[in-house]
């Protein structure tokens, strides 16, 4: 079976389920909608018209770029949906982020390495400092 690739975003309720099934959890649909509308850029991957994978950049649009919802549904991992994923962001990012810009990603446990044939690595914190994050949590 075949998929292609659209330089589209999804709609929010696509993003909200290939979100539930790669196991990132539930958002509501106006948090979905509105974190979709900030993106700089996205790609898609459909098998017809069936969302099977995504990814997005997001940022400043200026100095600081970040990669992020780079995501393939589970029966469609291991086929190539990923690299064609990352290959539309590296190709946006090429035409359009400035020289000297920052371009950051976090990897889900266990996935690190797919990113480093696209020029991702672990920050050491010898040029740009050590990657941190939080995640807010309400009971």
């Amino acid at each position: 079976m075949t998929w292609r690739l659209v330089e589209a975003l999804p709609a929010a309720e696509e993003f909200v389920r290939l979100r539930e099934r790669v196991g990132w959890g539930a958002v509501g649909l106006e948090v979905a909608r509105t974190a979709l509308a900030q993106s700089l850029f996205g790609v898609t991957a459909r098998h017809g018209d069936e969302l099977i994978g995504m990814g997005r950049v997001i940022g400043d649009n200026a100095l600081y770029y970040y990669i992020q919802d780079v995501a393939v549904s589970p029966d469609w991992q291991g086929r190539g949906v990923g690299v064609g994923l990352m290959s539309a962001i590296e190709s946006y990012i090429a035409a359009t982020v400035p020289v000297g810009s920052c371009v950051g990603l976090l990897a889900a446990a266990g996935k690190e390495a797919f990113y480093t044939p696209f020029g991702y690595s672990p920050r050491d914190g010898s040029s740009l400092g050590h990657g941190m994050s939080k995640v807010i949590e309400r009971a």
